[in-house]
């Protein structure tokens, strides 16, 4: 069984950062890439950033300059480094794993952004 698991939302205030991580459970080289997405309250899951097998990055432009992808190929681990972070950052972020067996999701992690 595929696991998936974020870590490293807060309560964070507005200007502030965060790092989350997202940890997969399955050999990297089934990994075809890993993407983080979020939710705001009342809203609908939206992507925020995907990072292929090759290295390839792309971001929402919602979040272009702020947050930075990344991955810790021995560790299985991805990176989320989020700055500058608003109110409008606050939700829900998910991470995904795209892989040869399917595409597997985490619970998600909260993060929370004060003004």
């Amino acid at each position: 069984q595929v696991q998936v698991v974020e870590s490293g939302g807060s309560l964070v205030q507005a200007g502030g950062s965060l790092r989350l991580s997202c940890a997969a459970s399955v050999s990297i080289f089934s990994i075809n890439a890993m993407g983080w997405y979020r939710q705001a309250p009342g809203k609908q899951r939206e992507w925020v950033a995907v990072i292929s097998s090759r290295g390839t990055i792309d971001y929402a432009d919602a979040v272009k300059g702020r947050f930075t992808i990344s991955r810790d190929y021995p560790k299985n681990t991805m990176y989320l480094q989020m700055n500058s972070l608003s109110p409008e950052d606050t939700g829900v972020y998910y991470c995904n794993a795209v892989t040869t067996y399917g595409t597997y999701w985490g619970q998600g992690t909260q993060v929370t952004v004060s003004s």
